[in-house]
């Protein structure tokens, strides 16, 4: 019996860590416990411990700001909704992406159509994901429709953003005592310092 068809059962857990398994099994069954996020890369189980507090508490400033802008602000109503830790689909495989961002659609988007306009990803330690956050998923996010892609690095203290332009894909790199605005959210002033700042105050890894 496969994992599909188990699905009532089937709970994943780290123990899967490394299993071969498709799309369609990794779309049904649950996660387990809240101690592990799941990811299906090239039609394999990846198995990661949940973000530390020096990845979350810096998403959560993000999100305090991105909804303060579309309450407050004269523009704010491009923004239509931004949420952590979502799953974002990439042809075969599934990618849980830090934080994504809808704008411009002028409603509440659906998950399984509408691609985010902004993913985020706060950079985790290690060489392994470095590489996976500023070249895996940065090609995999442009691709898909991806109109920008964030990359919060606590470690280098920079906001790196990436674009697909006609010319291939553009890098801005905004360094932490910087402010960056972005044409999508029209009148959103993001002060990197602040963001780096909810990290800090959690001491280092």
């Amino acid at each position: 019996m496969s994992i599909a068809e188990n699905q009532e059962t089937c709970r994943l857990g780290p123990e899967l860590n490394g299993i071969a398994m498709t799309v369609e099994e990794f779309d049904v069954v649950a996660e387990s416990d809240d101690l592990y996020q799941y990811e299906l890369i090239h039609g394999v189980l990846i198995v990661n411990p949940i973000p530390s507090e020096q990845e979350s508490d810096p998403n959560e400033e993000l999100g305090h700001l991105l909804r303060k802008y579309g309450e407050d602000d004269p523009h704010g109503s491009v923004l239509d909704v931004t949420l952590p830790e979502r799953y974002v689909q990439t042809g075969e495989n599934r990618r849980r992406a830090d934080r994504v961002v809808w704008a411009g659609l002028g409603r509440v988007p659906d998950p399984r159509t509408d691609v985010p306009t902004i993913v985020v990803e706060f950079v985790s330690h290690g060489r392994r994901n470095w590489l996976r956050d500023y070249i895996d998923k940065r090609d995999e996010y442009l691709a898909l429709g991806v109109q920008e892609y964030w990359i919060f690095d606590r470690f280098r203290r920079t906001l790196t953003v990436y674009r697909q332009t006609e010319q291939g894909v553009a890098e801005q790199i905004v360094p932490e005592a910087k402010t960056y605005r972005s044409d999508i959210l029209p009148g959103f002033e993001l002060p990197i310092e602040r963001v780096f700042a909810a990290a800090d105050r959690w001491g280092k890894d």
